[in-house]
C-alpha cells in the first residue's frame, strides 16, 4: 500500500488522536428495554484491554479514505491516472500459515472453547460450510467451522488466527447468490454465528432493536408480533436470511421502494471483530450523529472483508395496514412509466413489483394461484396507510394513473386474505418459474439501473434470452430498478450459455449507469466488473482500506475486491 507523505502522516495524526480517546463503555439499562428473548442470554461485550486501542487500523483505513477523497477533488485527468497508477500496490496478498500451523489453530481451538460441539471438523459440517445449492460457484470448504456464542469467542477465533495465520470466513444464514461463505483453497476457519441468535434489547419507544447476528429478518418480526409491538423490521430479502448477512451484503428486498436498503439508515450501529482481535462499537444509539465519520457503513457491504460482526442496533419502523392490487399492461415501459409516476405522486406504496409475462404463464403452470392470470406483463402493488379511508385513497389514485398507461385488470383485495394470496403469487416467484421447465435449475441473478432505464434493459435482455435459446422469467423491483432474473438450464451446455447471458446482463446494466448488483451483492461472482463500475481510482481505495484494516488479508479472501482489471475476465 502507497500513500502519499501528507496521507501518511493525515493517517498517523488521526490514529495517534484516537488511541488517547477513553473507551466507552454503554449501558443496556433502562425502563423502555425489553430484554432478551434467547432462552440463552447473550453475553455483554468486553471493552478491549486497558492501554490498547481498537481504533488504530480503522482511524487508519479512514484516514486513508479522507486523503484519497481530497486527492480525487483535486486531480486533474492526468493526475488521477498517476495516483491510480500509485496505489497500485495495494493489491492484496495473502500470507497464510502452512498445513502444519493449520493443524495447530484447530487444536488450539479445541482447547480454548469448552463446548466440544462448538469446534468440528466433521466432514460433512465442513462440506456443508462450503457449498450452496444457491449458486454455482465450485464448493470449497474450510478446514474447521467453530459457532461462536458471544463477541468474546469470536476475539478468541479471530487472535488463533491470526496467530498461525489461517483465513477467517463468516458464515450465517447460507442464502449468499454469489459465493460469499466460500473457503479459499487452502482452507480456513468458517465463524457460523447462527447460533449468535439473541434479541438483547428491544427499545419500543425509541423504534430501535439490539440483537446478535445470527438473529433471522423473519424471526424478529415474528417475534415483536408475538409481544403486540407494532413496530417490524422493513428489510426483506430472502427469508433465512439473518440480520449479520444482511449488514454485510447491503441488502434490501421488495420494501425498498418505500424503506431504501441496508445502506440507508436502518443500521445504527456494530460492534464488530476486527482481523486485529480487536473490538469496536462504530456509534453510540442515537437515531442520528454528525459526530465523525459514519463507521457503521464501512462495514455495511464489505461482505465480512472488515471484520465480524457480532451485535447490531436496528431500526424498526410502524407496522401499517396494507393492500395488494395487481395489474396487467400492454408492455414492460408502459407499466415503468405509470410507476415513475405513481411514485412521483407520493402515494402510500410499500412494494411494487415488475413481473414479466413469462412469470405470469409460469404462475398459472405452477397452480398454486387462487386464479388464473392473463399472461401479460404485469405490477403487483401493496398499499400502505394508516386508515382503511387512506388504503382506499392510494388504491383510487394508482387504478387512475395506471389506466392512462393502458393498463387493464385491476384486481384490489377485499380481504385481508386475498391480499396476502395475491402477494403469494409474486413471493412464489422460484417455485413457480421453475414449472415452466419441468427438470430444470434456475440461475437468479440481479442488476439494477436508473428506473427510467428499466425498460431498455428488461427489452435487450429478454431479446438476447431468446435468441440465445434460453428460458427465463423476470420479476423486478421496478420502484428502484432493480430485477431478478432466473435463467432456467438443463445441462451443462445450457449452464454455460447461462453463464455468457449474465454476464453480457451485467454489462449492458453497467453501460445504462447501473450496477453489477442490487442487493445479492459482489462475492466471488461480481467482483470481476467492479473495475468497469466503480472505476479503478476507487477499487483501489477500497483495496487501500482493506490492507490497512486486514494486512494479512485474511478475513474473507477471494470476495469483493477484483484482483487486477482484466476487460476479457467475466464474473461469476
Amino acid at each position: 500500500m502507497h500513500l502519499a507523505p501528507s496521507s501518511r502522516a493525515a493517517a498517523k495524526r488521526l490514529a495517534g488522536s484516537l488511541q488517547r480517546a477513553r473507551p466507552l463503555t454503554l449501558a443496556r439499562t433502562g425502563p423502555a428495554a425489553h430484554r432478551s428473548y434467547s432462552a440463552t442470554p447473550a453475553d455483554p461485550v468486553s471493552p478491549p484491554p486497558k492501554g490498547k486501542s481498537s481504533s488504530a487500523p480503522l482511524a487508519f483505513a479512514l484516514g486513508a479514505a479522507l486523503s484519497g477523497g481530497l486527492a480525487y477533488y483535486l486531480a486533474t485527468p492526468g493526475r488521477d491516472e498517476a495516483s491510480a497508477r500509485n496505489r497500485a500496490g495495494a493489491d492484496l496478498n495473502a500470507q497464510y500459515g502452512s498445513p502444519e500451523d493449520f493443524k495447530k489453530a484447530i487444536a488450539e481451538l479445541r482447547g480454548v472453547f469448552a463446548d466440544a460441539d462448538a469446534v468440528t471438523t466433521d466432514v460433512e459440517d465442513l462440506e456443508e460450510h462450503g457449498f450452496s445449492e444457491n449458486d454455482y460457484h465450485p464448493s470449497s470448504h474450510p478446514s474447521v467451522v467453530v459457532w461462536p456464542a458471544s463477541t468474546e469467542d469470536v476475539v478468541k477465533v479471530v487472535k488463533i488466527a491470526v496467530k498461525y495465520r489461517m483465513p477467517v470466513i463468516p458464515y450465517s444464514g447460507a442464502t449468499s447468490l454469489e459465493g460469499h461463505f466460500r473457503a479459499p483453497a487452502v482452507g480456513g476457519i468458517c465463524v457460523d454465528v447462527s447460533k449468535m441468535d439473541n434479541i438483547i434489547e428491544i427499545h419500543e419507544s425509541d423504534s430501535d432493536v439490539v440483537c446478535q447476528p445470527g438473529l433471522r429478518w423473519m424471526d424478529l418480526n415474528e417475534i415483536l408480533r408475538k409481544k403486540g409491538i407494532p413496530l417490524f423490521f422493513p428489510l426483506d430479502p430472502a427469508p433465512g436470511a439473518t440480520i449479520g448477512g444482511m449488514l454485510s451484503t447491503g441488502c434490501s428486498g421488495t420494501n425498498a421502494v418505500r424503506y431504501g436498503t441496508a445502506k440507508a439508515e436502518w443500521f445504527l450501529n456494530a460492534t464488530v471483530v476486527l482481523p486485529s482481535g480487536e473490538v469496536i462499537k462504530t456509534r453510540r444509539r442515537a437515531r442520528k450523529s454528525s459526530a465523525g465519520f459514519d463507521t457503521t457503513k464501512l462495514f455495511i457491504g464489505a461482505e465480512g472483508t472488515l471484520g465480524i460482526v457480532t451485535e447490531v442496533t436496528i431500526r424498526l419502523a410502524p407496522l401499517l395496514p396494507t393492500n395488494v392490487a395487481v395489474v396487467q399492461f400492454p408492455d414492460v415501459r408502459s407499466a415503468t412509466e405509470a410507476v415513475i409516476e405513481v411514485v412521483n405522486a407520493g402515494v402510500g406504496i410499500q412494494c411494487v413489483e415488475l413481473c414479466d409475462d413469462q412469470f405470469m404463464r409460469a404462475t398459472n403452470i405452477y397452480g398454486q394461484s387462487s386464479r388464473k392470470w392473463p399472461e401479460k406483463d404485469s405490477l403487483f402493488f401493496k398499499f400502505q396507510g394508516p386508515t382503511p379511508r387512506a388504503l382506499k385513497e392510494t388504491a383510487d389514485i394508482v387504478k387512475a394513473v395506471t389506466a392512462k398507461h393502458g393498463a387493464t385488470g385491476f384486481s384490489l383485495a377485499r380481504s385481508d386474505q386475498e391480499a396476502h394470496d395475491l402477494w403469494m403469487d409474486r413471493k412464489n416467484a422460484l417455485y413457480s418459474s421453475l414449472a415452466i421447465l419441468p427438470g430444470a435449475r434456475g440461475w437468479s441473478t440481479d442488476v439494477c439501473v436508473p428506473v427510467s432505464r428499466l425498460p431498455d434493459l428488461v427489452y435487450e435482455t429478454k431479446k438476447d434470452l431468446e435468441e440465445h435459446g434460453l428460458l427465463s422469467t423476470i420479476v423486478g423491483h421496478v420502484g428502484d430498478g432493480n430485477f431478478h432474473a432466473l435463467l432456467l438450464f438443463r445441462n451443462d451446455q445450457e449452464l454455460e450459455d447461462a453463464h455468457a447471458a449474465v454476464d453480457r446482463m451485467v454489462k449492458r446494466a453497467i453501460a445504462l449507469d447501473g450496477t453489477c448488483t442490487g442487493e445479492h451483492g459482489v462475492g466471488m461472482g461480481k467482483r470481476a466488473y467492479l473495475y468497469e463500475e466503480l472505476g479503478e481510482g476507487t477499487v483501489e481505495l477500497m483495496k487501500t482500506i482493506k490492507n490497512a484494516v486486514d494486512p494479512l488479508n485474511l478475513f474473507n479472501p477471494g470476495k469483493l475486491y477484483p484482483e487486477k482489471r482484466d476487460s476479457s475476465e467475466r464474473g461469476h
